[in-house]
């Protein structure tokens, strides 16, 4: 079973209201369990360049189910995905990217955010896992 898109919507929504927390418009992107889009939204005044960042934050996460931050701790010089961004048209490999699990720990999608530093990007993420 994906992420619903009303499931996506709630998720989203509390990533807004994180994001309006902390004082960071962001651009969040919701992707189902094929990394599909099914939600999306720019908050005002978030900086344009980063949605094609939520979106593969997303879809880096769903590809190979990790945060994108571990993906990019493994994919450093000498570690074992060194160059993996490369891949798959492009991964982004550092925080913001955050899988979505089920209430059985089943993964059904990811979320990425963007817009912040990566450490509120990965906060904002985070936080907004809990919606689910």
């Amino acid at each position: 079973m994906s992420v619903t898109l009303d499931q996506a919507e709630k998720i989203s929504e509390a990533a807004k209201a994180k994001a309006t927390e902390i004082g960071v418009p962001m651009n969040i992107a919701i992707v189902d369990e094929g990394a599909n889009l099914v939600s999306f939204h720019r908050m005002d005044n978030a900086w344009l360049g980063s949605v094609d960042i939520a979106i593969k934050k997303a879809k880096t996460a769903r590809f190979f189910n990790m945060n994108s931050g571990e993906i990019g701790r493994l994919s450093q010089p000498g570690g074992p995905l060194y160059n993996i961004e490369h891949s798959n048209g492009g991964l982004i490999s550092f925080p913001g990217g955050v899988v979505l699990k089920d209430a059985s720990g089943k993964i059904v999608g990811a979320i990425g955010v963007s817009g912040g530093s990566v450490g509120q990007d990965h906060e904002v993420a985070s936080a907004a896992t809990a919606a689910l």
